[in-house]
């Protein structure tokens, strides 16, 4: 499904980011739905990813500014925030802290990846990524060739689905759906638990046409 301008392909053949703003509907088993808005935008020569939602008695907030040099992103600053009925916690990590990448810049990294590497369930790939307090997280993932397309609130899109496994915790795994052409954007996202799916996230809101303008 065509949106906004034609895709900028970097000489590495990795598609360069696009800004956008997206709203998805978050469902965790137990909680009450919760709207989630995610912004990529560009400042000067670096990219800012923040995402948040907030609930009667829960919030949170992830940001990240990253660079993209060619086919590898680097992550500079990362902050998040998180609160339950009023209590809370912020953390901050800077560029000497990140041993990886943060989550926020993993996303837009692992997006701009599926479908273009040699990933099988056999063979995967490994990703590694910092969480909130800077300790390692290792998963790896593969390609779903399964799915080629989903249907979500804001439309039906083509996809480039992926599969990623935590190393440490073999019965967990998310299924994520990205749209092939805005790196960073998540259409779908399943994630589950002892064989039971716990999340998921569906794409609700995404207009190209207001969002993607330099």
């Amino acid at each position: 499904m065509p949106l906004g301008a034609p895709v900028t392909t970097l000489a590495d053949g990795f598609d360069a980011p696009r800004p956008f703003e997206a709203r998805y509907r978050l469902e965790i088993r137990g909680w009450p739905g919760a709207t989630v808005r995610h912004t990529l935008s560009q400042e000067s020569l670096h990219w800012t990813s923040d995402m948040r939602f907030s609930i009667a008695v829960a919030g949170g907030e992830e940001r990240s500014r990253f660079a993209v040099e060619d086919d590898q992103i680097r992550s500079l600053l990362y902050s998040s925030s998180y609160s339950l009925l009023g209590v809370g916690d912020r953390y901050q990590l800077g560029e000497d802290e990140l041993s990886h990448l943060d989550r926020q810049a993993a996303i837009v990294d692992l997006s701009r990846r599926a479908g273009r590497e040699s990933c099988t369930q056999a063979a995967p790939c490994a990703i590694e990524f910092v969480d909130h307090r800077g300790r390692d997280e290792h998963f790896q993932y593969y390609d779903n060739d399964e799915v080629q397309r989903v249907s979500v609130p804001a439309g039906e899109f083509d996809t480039h689905s992926v599969i990623l496994q935590d190393v440490d915790k073999p019965d967990r795994h998310l299924q994520i759906d990205f749209h092939p052409d805005w790196p960073g954007l998540i259409l779908s996202a399943e994630y589950y638990k002892d064989g039971r799916r716990d999340t998921t996230l569906r794409l609700t809101q995404f207009d190209p046409s207001e969002s993607a303008s330099p």
